[in-house]
């Protein structure tokens, strides 16, 4: 790295930057493998270390094994010096995660809190996120923010929601709701908020559709490691893709969209009983339900391919449902998708996420902690 032309505190500034963020990675170093892999001195990795350690941002945790002299002592990252807090809002409830700066969950709850645009929800709300902060007994000073995410369009500056027809929360802004929350706030699109877990955990991922199998059906698209916006901040919503000119209605006012037949409240419908029960006649292959559930299979399967000539990436497969599915599944969308398409396709493009319906409120989280470490 050239540093001509740069004044001290900045050299200084990328000094610290770099010192942090290659401990950050390998998780546990020593001194003297800093200075090699940064080529950097022993001084000015000794002198950055010890404003990392007065910051508490880093600390020191045993010693490696000695190779003939002193043993090195163990550096690594104080991955709760700062916390972050993501906050999922659904019509029936509130999903709250509280995570570390390594995007680990550290503790969540789900609160029976049914959304309503108020000053009362708004009150109880920001009472139960200070709450459960009480609770994990964590300092007000480290929390980085909450991320808020949230079923509706939100507007190009962020501060608002556009369109939220299934909270009925167009024209809510950021201010309102975050008003009892006495911390940095933010605003999210549910389905956008999903998407930035999947960049945060697949460092290598590109291009890839993000579908969020939720009570309501959601997507975003991620293109150069990059959650696509769109000129109206629509960009993704894939729900309204309509499938069926003549199916059921949606709440949007329109037929047959994709919501009305990939979203867990739409298969719920259609088994006519609470989810947990079907999947288990599912899994025993009771025919019946097994009809419905290759139904759904077969929507899901029908949408991706039409996503697949339109962005030829990977599909990754997240929110409520997610935690149902089994290769099984997965293998009968690919082999339903591939039968249908004109050319070939790679074996694995369909991925399932791991995070289910916390998804959302995790990467709200996640937002506040990718921020800070770009701050370092």
């Amino acid at each position: 790295m050239t540093t001509t032309g740069m004044t001290t505190m900045e050299v200084k500034k990328i000094n610290k930057s770099n010192v942090y963020s290659l401990i950050y990675s390998e998780k546990s170093i020593s001194k003297q493998m800093i200075a090699q892999k940064l080529n950097m001195g022993l001084t000015t990795v000794t002198q950055n270390l010890k404003i990392l350690e007065e910051e508490k941002l880093i600390e020191r945790n045993g010693y490696y094994e000695s190779t003939g002299g002193r043993k090195a002592q163990a550096i690594q990252i104080n991955s709760n010096a700062r916390i972050s807090i993501g906050v999922d809002i659904l019509k029936e409830c509130v999903h709250i995660v509280l995570t570390n700066l390594y995007g680990q969950i550290l503790n969540n709850i789900t609160l029976n809190l049914k959304f309503d645009s108020s000053d009362r929800y708004f009150c109880e709300l920001g009472t139960s996120i200070n709450d459960f902060i009480k609770m994990n007994s964590w300092d007000k000073e480290i929390i980085l923010g909450v991320g808020i995410a949230i079923q509706g369009i939100i507007s190009n500056d962020g501060n608002n929601i556009s369109y939220g027809q299934i909270l009925d929360d167009t024209k809510l802004n950021l201010k309102d709701l975050s008003k009892y929350i006495p911390y940095n706030c933010i605003l999210e699109h549910d389905s956008k908020a999903a998407a930035y877990v999947e960049l945060w955990n697949h460092k290598n991922l590109k291009d890839a559709v993000v579908l969020l199998l939720n009570r309501n059906f959601g997507s975003a698209i991620i293109v150069n490691r990059e959650v696509h916006q769109g000129i109206n901040m629509h960009s993704g919503v894939m729900e309204h893709m309509c499938i069926n000119p003549e199916g059921p209605l949606c709440y949007c006012g329109r037929k047959g969209c994709l919501e009305t037949y990939c979203s867990a409240n739409s298969l719920e419908k259609a088994a006519g009983e609470d989810l947990a029960s079907f999947f288990k006649k599912v899994r025993k292959n009771d025919f019946h339900y097994k009809e419905i559930w290759n139904e759904y299979l077969n929507n899901l399967a029908s949408a991706i391919r039409n996503l697949n000539v339109i962005l030829d990436c990977n599909i990754i497969i997240s929110g409520f449902l997610a935690p149902y599915l089994i290769q099984d599944d997965i293998d009968y969308v690919y082999e339903k998708v591939a039968a249908s398409l004109p050319f070939p396709i790679a074996d694995n493009f369909i991925k399932l996420s791991h995070h289910g319906e916390l998804a959302p409120a995790i990467g709200g989280a996640l937002i506040f902690v990718d921020k800070f470490l770009k701050t370092i």
